[in-house]
């Protein structure tokens, strides 16, 4: 598993943002729902992955991930915040009340999985999986170095 995700990693961390940014696009272009202010802000967190993640897959650059790290991690709380936001009545930001509001339900699949929670799973999944590419490439390059100096 740790061969998997050293090597392909970055591969599953960028084709995770690549369908969370087309299905951000595809909600507010084809189906015109138009997004609040924390939605917004998410977007900020997950457009650029797309682009750094892609050119670091490309050249399989993993010293990239400190940077990219910050972007979903900081994504995913906005997320959390934006499904309590949904789900927990009366806990409201003054940012949501203005334009559209936070709580709006445009997607409602199986009673639970609405945007904010699609968009938490992106970034959750982004997360996990960089955190795992750079566990499993400390762990080979221990072991890489424990094999070399005779151990």
């Amino acid at each position: 598993m740790r061969r998997f995700f050293n090597d392909f990693g970055l591969y599953l961390a960028w084709l995770v943002a690549i369908l969370a940014t087309s299905g951000s696009l595809y909600f507010s272009e084809v189906r015109a729902f138009v997004p609040c202010s924390l939605c917004w802000y998410q977007r900020i967190f997950m457009y650029p992955l797309v682009f750094i993640l892609g050119i670091a897959s490309f050249r399989q650059d993993k010293k990239i991930i400190p940077y990219v790290l910050p972007l979903s991690i900081f994504g995913g709380l906005i997320a959390f915040w934006h499904v309590l936001e949904e789900n927990i009545p009366g806990l409201s930001i003054p940012m949501c009340n203005v334009g559209v509001p936070c709580t709006i339900k445009y997607v409602n699949h199986l009673g639970f999985i609405t945007i904010p929670v699609m968009s938490l799973t992106a970034f959750t999944l982004i997360t996990v999986v960089l955190f795992s590419v750079l566990r499993s490439q400390t762990r080979l390059s221990k072991q890489t170095t424990s094999l070399s100096s005779g151990d």
